[in-house]
Order: structure tokens, then C-alpha cells, then sequence
């Protein structure tokens, strides 16, 4: 016999990978005050973007991003591209009203307004209406596949990629008239990027709101990531009260029965983990994941309610009134402090800028362009003549006629036509020919001066700066 001992067996190798496996999520619905507020802003803004592109405006359609005209129509405002400082003011307004939001109140754009949320909220309404609740969710989802599980599978999906397909004919409304989309819809005569446009952000919108969901939150989606960055210890935030939950666990309807046991107020029901639409535990403190669509207070207060103990264990507060046990009006008034205020202010500023140049908006666009060929050119009668190219953008929605004015240089004169008609929302161009006495400045460059005025309407005036060479 072997004194030996024999050799151990190899450990197994454990194998670890960048990528977690996904857990399927099936979240439960819950109904409350802060659902309310959600289930408002999906109508809301879903009623704008899919209403917006059938208002009309004096004729035409009222909001459109027309590529072929290299138009922008708001309403009663016509943008061509040389007024893109106005996308970069709306930009700027944008990013700060985002810090603004965040900084007070945390994700509250990605709990309530966020495309992919309003999305996975909408086709979770569907899910829920054809599959059922999340019991009923689940049990179909193990059930072996059957006609009774492809029914609901299909009429859900089915309902999935019309709205979809909707959605992506919407967006190319923006962009291509509806009427003309409306009108080729019966025989889907559409234009290749029309098609191209409808089906890749239907598509998008399937596969995002519909399998996507919380990965896009999660992964895709670098706000979820730098949101730290515009946080602090006063900034609202979806928080479980420790100190008042701890430690969890069941217990009958009373705080008697809870004090018998040394127990917090919170049954450890989980309810707040299957409502949330992320799929995390908000117990277990501030999350990335987190969006902020406090579907889990709604679902705490309730089970509050039933078990007779006080609202709030899970509530927005922030990180000092935890810490430091402020109340509802102390944390309000730390809402308002210097980082709020500082935001604020160049919001306001920014917004009040945009505001003046839009009510001060001429709608006219004047460039002038010398004739570089010939500088200068004597003519018969012994006087100078410089050449131009007046090009006239008139961004009304009416048709103008307008008056060419020259002056600086003494003498100076229009040699032909001083008017020039333009349509409405058109761009057309007028050759100009200026003259004047050889003496009438200095050799060389002389600055002159166009000015432009609207007949019909006086408060329409441009000045543009020009030179007059004299040999």
C-alpha cells in the first residue's frame, strides 16, 4: 500500500468577462402621485411631437426643417441657414436648463421626459394591456411555446412596430411635408430617403423601447455616467430613509407589532425593487442606474398606507437633510443656493438675448459682392465705374420691394435700376453698377455705404459697407 497521497484535483477556473449577463426585467405597474405626474408628461410631449407636424401656419405646414429649401418654418418665422446662431442659442439654453433641472432635483429629465423613457413607458402600457401584469408577464414568459403564447406575443409586437412605423413617419414629417407623405402613402411612393428614414428610426424605436429598455439607461447613455458630476449634497434625489427601514422585516399591520420585534418600518416587501422599470434595489443607496421616475415611492406609500405607519420611507430628499435631519422647508430652502442661482442667471441671460434678437429680427439678408474681375472702369464720359452683386434674401413670408440707397462718396450714383423686387422666402440676386467723378475721393479705396429699405414697410431697413475704388 502507497504511503503517497494522491495529488488534489485542479480547482476549477473561474472565467470572468466584461459583459454582465442580462436579467430579464418585469416590472411591476404602480399607480400614485408621482406616476400621474409621468403618465402627464408622455401625453404631453407625445401629443406635441406627433400633433406638431399637422399644425398649419398661414397656408403651410407650421413646424418644418425643409431640407430641399433649406428652410426652417416656426410658426410665423422663416430660418435659412445663415441664421444658425439661433440652433446654437437653443443648444446653449438647452444644456443649461438640463444643469439647472439636475442640479435641483437629480435625473427628473430621464425619469419623466427622456425619449427612451416616455418609449419603454408607452410600449409598457401595451405590454401590460395585451400580456397582463407582471405575474402574468412572467408566467407567459416561462410557458413552452404555444398558440396560446404566440397570440399575445404576436398582437403585441404587431402593436409594437405600428407605432413604431408611425413614429418614424412622423419624424420624416419634420423634414419632408406630411401632405406630400400623406399623398404618397396609399401607393408608398416615397423618396429613397423618405423610406430610408421611416423604417431606420421605426426600427430604432422598436428595438430600443421595446428589448433595449433599461440597457440603453444603463450602458448606452452617457448622461447615466457624468450625472455625479452635477450633483451635490442638496440636490433632490430618490433616497430610503435607513435610519427609519432598518432593520426590514415582516411584520402585522401595526407599529406595535414592529416595536415587538425591534423592526424599522420596512416589511422588506420588495415591491419597490419589481416596480422599478431599471430593476434595482433603491435600499441599497444612490445607484446609477437610478432615473428618478420615483415609481418606487409610489409603491412604498402605498404599502405605508396599509400598514398605518407615515409616508416617506422612500421619498425625494437629499444627502444633508438624511445626514443632518432637516425638515421639508429647511431642505427646500437649501434648493435655493449658489450653484441654482448661478445656473439661473445665464439661463435667464441666454434667454433674454435670444428674446431681443428675435423681436429685433430683420427679415432681410443683404451680401455684398464686388466684381473682382475689374476693380475700377473708366467710362465714356470720363467717370469711374465699380461693379456689385447685391445678393437679397428676404426671410418674410410676404413679398417686398425694396430701395437701394448709396452714400459716402460725394457724387456717387446708381447707374440703372434703384429697386428690386423679391418674393416671399426667396433668394434672388441684383447686378448693381456705381458711379462717380474721378475726383471724387481720394486714389484707392473710398468706403461707401448700401442702404436698403422695404417701400411697403419701413421698419425694414439694411446697411451694408462697401468701397469704391478710384484709380
Amino acid at each position: 500500500m502507497s504511503n503517497q497521497t494522491p495529488a488534489a484535483a485542479p480547482a476549477a477556473e473561474e472565467v470572468s468577462t466584461l459583459y454582465a449577463k442580462r436579467r430579464k426585467i418585469f416590472a411591476r405597474s404602480v399607480r400614485g402621485l408621482f406616476d400621474n405626474w409621468r403618465i402627464a408628461l408622455v401625453v404631453l410631449t407625445q401629443a406635441i411631437f406627433y400633433g406638431g407636424l399637422w399644425l398649419e401656419w398661414n397656408g403651410r405646414q407650421a413646424l418644418l426643417f425643409h431640407l430641399v429649401e433649406r428652410k426652417f418654418y416656426l410658426f410665423g418665422l422663416v430660418f435659412w441657414p445663415q441664421d444658425v446662431i439661433y440652433l446654437a442659442i437653443l443648444l446653449i439654453v438647452s444644456a443649461y436648463a438640463l444643469f439647472l433641472v439636475t442640479a435641483i432635483g437629480g435625473r427628473l429629465f430621464c425619469g419623466y421626459a427622456c425619449p427612451q423613457t416616455v418609449y419603454t413607458e408607452i410600449f409598457m402600457w401595451i405590454e401590460n394591456w395585451v400580456e397582463g401584469d407582471r405575474a402574468a408577464r412572467m408566467k407567459l414568459d416561462k410557458a413552452p411555446w404555444s398558440v396560446r403564447k404566440l397570440r399575445p406575443r404576436a398582437a403585441k409586437h404587431a402593436l409594437w412596430l405600428a407605432l413604431s412605423l408611425w413614429t418614424g413617419f412622423t419624424l420624416v414629417g419634420y423634414f419632408t411635408p406630411v401632405k406630400e407623405l400623406v399623398a404618397a402613402l396609399p401607393t408608398f411612393s416615397f423618396g429613397g430617403w423618405e423610406i430610408f428614414w421611416i423604417f431606420f428610426y421605426g426600427g430604432l424605436t422598436y428595438l430600443m423601447a421595446g428589448f433595449m429598455r433599461e440597457q440603453v439607461c444603463k450602458y448606452m447613455c452617457p448622461y447615466a455616467r457624468f450625472q455625479s458630476v452635477m450633483f451635490d449634497p442638496d440636490t433632490l434625489i430618490v433616497t430610503y430613509d435607513r435610519e427609519r427601514g432598518e432593520p426590514r422585516g415582516a411584520r402585522r399591520k401595526s407599529a406595535a407589532a414592529a416595536a415587538q420585534k425591534n423592526l424599522g418600518e420596512c416589511v422588506d416587501c420588495n415591491i419597490c425593487v419589481q416596480v422599478c422599470p431599471t430593476g434595482i434595489d433603491i435600499r441599497d443607496g444612490l445607484q446609477y442606474e437610478c432615473i428618478g421616475c420615483a415609481a418606487c415611492i409610489d409603491a412604498c406609500d402605498q404599502v405605508m398606507d396599509k400598514m398605518a405607519f407615515p409616508r416617506g420611507l422612500v421619498r425625494y430628499s437629499t444627502e444633508n437633510a438624511l445626514n443632518h435631519h432637516l425638515s421639508r422647508r429647511e431642505v427646500l430652502r437649501h434648493i435655493v443656493r449658489p450653484r441654482i442661482l448661478g445656473y439661473g442667471a445665464v439661463l435667464v441671460v441666454i434667454v433674454g438675448i435670444a428674446g431681443w434678437f428675435l423681436a429685433h429680427r430683420i427679415p432681410l439678408k443683404v451680401d455684398i459682392i464686388r466684381d473682382r474681375a475689374v476693380l475700377a472702369r473708366e467710362a465714356d464720359d470720363g467717370s469711374i465705374e465699380n461693379a456689385f452683386l447685391l445678393q437679397f434674401m428676404n426671410t418674410d413670408e410676404k413679398p417686398h420691394r425694396y430701395r437701394i440707397a448709396v452714400t459716402g462718396l460725394d457724387g456717387v450714383k446708381i447707374v440703372g435700376a434703384a429697386e428690386v423686387d423679391v418674393a416671399a422666402a426667396t433668394f434672388t440676386s441684383q447686378p448693381l453698377l456705381l458711379q462717380a467723378a474721378p475726383d471724387a475721393g481720394r486714389q484707392g479705396s473710398n468706403p461707401i455705404r448700401f442702404e436698403i429699405e422695404a417701400i411697403d414697410d419701413p421698419g425694414i431697413r439694411v446697411a451694408e459697407k462697401a468701397a469704391f475704388i478710384l484709380p
